[in-house]
């Protein structure tokens, strides 16, 4: 929690530390997130983020919103342009320097039980749009989470997000955890001799999110394997 966060940091920063992540999450029903938890959220963040700052560590501002329910893109976008405008008003209020930050939102998706389908460049549109609203080109990088999407999809998501005809004055790339391990975790499945087929997974999905950030991956066409299936969780928890 932030009691006592300074002296951690500090120690942190001893130990090599340059970089910090705070994670806070939301959830979209017919009545969340309230307009109270989505002020208490964001002023978490920015305390966390002036804390880091004074400490001499870069912070990753993590306001997420999860993928769980059935609401549509609109509403998605509707809700992600509410939760970062608090977030950057909260930011301005505790003085935190922008150029030394770094936000790790969701993209604009739609959730998991809903019934529309979408393509990547109406989620790329939507994501796009809701970041132009609400984030300061003064931010330096957008690094977006997976949040349940499969491998391919945060992939092709991403590069369209990037190739999306409206101007991202920020670099927009990807921070994932699920999925960049999934292929690997799939192809190790606990056993030492599979440790060079994992590693040449993982570099393989780490290379095609380089290209993605760049606007340059073409997708694989093969939804198939690994890479292919969704890693949604319902109430995923870490």
């Amino acid at each position: 929690g932030l009691d006592g966060l300074s002296e951690r940091c500090a120690q942190y920063k001893k130990d090599g530390a340059d970089f910090a992540k705070w994670r806070c999450v939301l959830k979209i029903s017919d009545n969340t997130p309230s307009a109270l938890a989505i002020m208490e959220n964001a002023n978490v963040l920015a305390r966390y983020a002036s804390i880091c700052q004074q400490n001499g560590i870069v912070p990753i501002v993590e306001p997420e919103i999860l993928p769980d329910g059935d609401h549509d893109l609109k509403r998605c976008q509707y809700v992600t342009e509410k939760v970062l405008a608090a977030v950057y008003k909260a930011l301005s209020d505790h003085h935190v320097y922008l150029e030394g930050t770094l936000l790790k939102p969701n993209m604009v998706t739609p959730g998991h039980s809903c019934p529309t389908k979408y393509s990547p460049e109406e989620i790329a549109m939507a994501t796009v749009t809701a970041l132009r609203r609400t984030v300061p080109p003064a931010v330096p990088g957008v690094t977006f989470l997976s949040g349940g999407q499969s491998e391919e999809e945060a992939s092709i998501n991403l590069n369209a997000i990037n190739t999306c005809p409206l101007v991202r004055p920020w670099a927009l790339t990807f921070s994932y955890g699920r999925a960049l391990q999934a292929s690997a975790l799939s192809a190790w499945r606990g056993q030492r001799d599979n440790a060079t087929a994992a590693t040449e997974e993982f570099v393989k999905r780490a290379e095609v999110n380089g290209l993605a950030a760049l606007g340059k991956y073409e997708g694989s066409g093969d939804d198939s394997g690994a890479a292919g299936q969704s890693l949604y969780v319902a109430n995923h928890a870490y």
